[in-house]
């Protein structure tokens, strides 16, 4: 008896260590509360895709320094030592050595010869780095628009992701409240059973429906886990952080600030701008390659130390070191580069007009998404009014439906069938709502209001 109470003793203490293991683990778990604001800015932290995107402008950065550097001085230093094996050998004319019509080999230098020297090289003019540099801020421009581009994109994701969790919680809610009515149901149907109102046939037609409303209620369940899933995978979440979402999202929400029909501005479109930012660099890039036919001029300049002996102590007080210095003007005049400048030209031309191009279908294809955005909007707002209403009308048959059958004036098909119905009206005026708020982002999104 003793053993077995130890026994049960020792299980009972591991069960409450597991306990408290799991309670530890579950207070580790970060809970995150986010309205749809606070998941953007949080994505604007935290997703990977605006990391590389501010990675991208980094480099652009240290690009940009890259070219800078090509316009600053150029200071090196050298030094070496040298140790002759054999001195070099120079052949002199033998009529200084009264040896005519020959060559007289002589070695001429010291065994040890030692250099120190410090150069400085200064590009005064070069048409391609000038344009290089005129161009930096129009890169980081372009980086910079890219960065902008990759936000709004997550953006428009986490709205749509957003709002539908938030209305799958209102389907949710529904469909306990369906389920509440299905239990009540069958019980009052096995009531009237027992008293010899109702056939069994009527307890297995509302217990059908009662199973098809649980159904469908573990499939909406587990589309919702996948949606948080996906919504922490694109803000950047772990997997494991709990995300509880606080706005909500009503009928009147969407209605409200209906959209009018004035004026927007290719110019607000981020996609326009980019464009507009390429066309730009493109145009350096053709001057660039204009530029290069004329000369470049740069300067250099140099200062030296050279010591030369027979012996290796050229470091000793005693070593003399002669001067040697220069200063350079160079001048260097583009004439023949074998068509190669005359093609780069036209290629970077071509690629310009590729651009502008594509500036010009921009323009077109902007008007059709506000079109079609706001045409899609209009459509969802009618139709989500027609199911809002045909929703409280089904509400109401049901209602009164449901009061025929329980005095027993209507019959269990009759309930059954307004309940369907009552559930399908409920799923289409969801739907309905969800398709009007993402109908109104996607125009908001059209005009670059986003």
């Amino acid at each position: 008896m003793k053993k077995a109470g130890f026994k049960k003793a020792g299980i009972l203490i591991t069960l409450m260590i597991l306990i408290q293991v799991v309670k530890g683990q579950e207070k580790a778990v970060p809970i995150h509360s986010f309205s749809v604001k606070e998941c953007i800015d949080y994505a604007g932290k935290n997703s990977v895709q605006v990391k590389n995107a501010l990675v991208d402008y980094k480099l652009q950065v240290q690009t940009n320094r890259d070219v800078t550097s090509l316009a600053l001085p150029q200071v090196n230093a050298n030094g070496s030592i040298t140790n002759y094996l054999q001195l070099p050998t120079s052949l002199l004319p033998g009529d200084f050595f009264g040896q005519p019509g020959t060559f007289v080999p002589i070695k001429f230098g010291t065994k040890y010869n030692s250099t120190a020297s410090i150069t400085l090289d200064q590009l005064l003019f070069d048409g391609q780095v000038f344009i290089g540099l005129q161009a930096r801020q129009a890169a980081l421009d372009y980086a910079t628009k890219n960065v902008e581009i990759t936000e709004e994109n997550i953006r428009l994701n986490i709205y749509k992701i957003y709002y539908q969790l938030v209305l799958s919680k209102y389907q949710v809610k529904l469909l306990d409240s369906n389920i509440a009515r299905a239990d009540k149901l069958l019980h009052d149907t096995r009531a009237l059973y027992t008293n010899g109102f109702a056939e069994k046939l009527d307890i297995d037609k509302a217990q059908v429906q009662l199973s098809n409303l649980q159904t469908e209620l573990i499939r909406t369940d587990v589309q919702v886990g996948n949606g948080y899933l996906g919504l922490k995978f694109l803000m950047g979440m772990p997997a494991r952080d709990s995300l509880i979402l606080t706005d909500s999202l009503s009928y009147a929400q969407v209605k409200e600030g209906l959209l009018d029909e004035g004026l927007y501005k290719y110019e607000d479109r981020r996609d326009y701008q980019s464009l507009q930012l390429a066309e730009k660099l493109n145009s350096y890039n053709v001057r660039r390659y204009k530029l290069s036919s004329l000369p470049s001029l740069s300067l250099q300049g140099s200062y030296s130390k050279n010591a030369q002996r027979q012996t290796m102590d050229i470091f000793t007080k005693e070593a003399t070191w002669f001067t040697t210095s220069y200063v350079t003007l160079r001048m260097n005049v583009p004439i023949f580069a074998g068509l190669s400048r005359d093609a780069k030209i036209k290629t970077a031309q071509l690629e310009l007009d590729k651009i502008q191009n594509s500036i010009e279908n921009m323009k077109l294809s902007i008007d059709n998404d506000v079109a079609q955005a706001r045409l899609n909007f209009s459509s969802a707002i009618n139709t989500m009014d027609f199911q809002k209403r045909n929703m409280d009308l089904a509400e109401s048959v049901y209602d009164q439906t449901k009061k025929k059958y329980e005095q027993g004036l209507g019959s269990n098909t009759e309930i059954n069938q307004t309940q369907t119905d009552l559930v399908q009206a409920q799923t289409n005026f969801i739907s309905a709502l969800y398709l009007a708020i993402i109908a109104k982002i996607d125009y908001i999104k059209a005009i670059g209001k986003l």
